[in-house]
């Protein structure tokens, strides 16, 4: 059997390269292979580029979240893929997780639901391996007043100070507050000790008269999808 010769990139008819096809057709006829194609610039010996990229979005389980949650040493680990690709990827996946959270304006947003809380906090901490904790504070028409960043920790959790949450509260004059922290590990499951403290947050704005609002844990579905558990949603607030 005659084997099929491989072609490089450049020899691909011009509408099949993801430059060109860039440059014809606009950025968003192309696939997610194509683009890392194109921040690679260049395959190995008997890979193009986008192969390459097909293995790097193999490596993160064909998911954009789950590759950008590898450091570039982890990226290194793909075969054509060196010190200069692999930044240059997490450089571009770090850029679009900051222009997604500033495109989210959580001061200009109105919390109404869980989706909204959810839809303000994800793109902060939805590709992180550590887990953090936010809080969203609200004025009496639950307008974002502001949001901070309440701790950091390691793999399966952070150690949260409650009086943190609330005197940011206090000193934006808030009258209700959202607070949510992602699960490393994807798992949208709630442990106990999140169970705690979520009934702790809320007895404590109850003294205070500060309504919790809701309690939301970010992580990624069945499906591989970014989702989230919402206490509210649950009938547990």
């Amino acid at each position: 059997m005659k084997e099929t010769p491989h072609l490089t990139i450049k020899e691909w008819d011009d509408d099949d390269q993801p430059r060109e096809k860039m440059l014809r057709h606009g950025k968003k006829t192309l696939s997610n292979a194509e683009l890392l194609a194109i921040l690679l610039r260049s395959g190995v010996a008997d890979t193009s580029a986008v192969d390459v990229a097909k293995q790097l979005l193999s490596a993160g389980g064909w998911s954009l979240v789950e590759l950008s949650r590898k450091t570039p040493q982890e990226l290194m680990r793909i075969k054509g893929v060196g010190a200069a690709k692999a930044t240059g990827i997490a450089a571009a996946l770090e850029l679009g997780r900051r222009l997604a959270s500033e495109s989210s304006s959580p001061e200009k947003n109105v919390v109404g639901n869980s989706a909204d809380v959810f839809h303000i906090i994800s793109p902060r901490i939805i590709d992180l391996a550590t887990e953090e904790f936010w809080a969203i504070y609200l004025n009496n028409s639950n307008r974002v007043v502001g949001t901070s960043r309440i701790s950091a920790g390691g793999i399966t959790q952070t150690t949260v100070d409650i009086r943190l949450i609330f005197k940011g509260a206090i000193e934006l004059n808030a009258v209700a507050l959202a607070v949510a922290h992602n699960h490393p590990s994807g798992s949208l499951k709630p442990s106990r000790e999140d169970n705690l403290l979520t009934e702790k947050i809320a007895e404590a704005g109850r003294l205070l008269n500060i309504r919790l609002l809701d309690h939301i844990i970010v992580g990624i579905a069945a499906q591989g999808q970014t989702d989230y558990y919402s206490y509210r949603d649950m009938g547990r607030l």
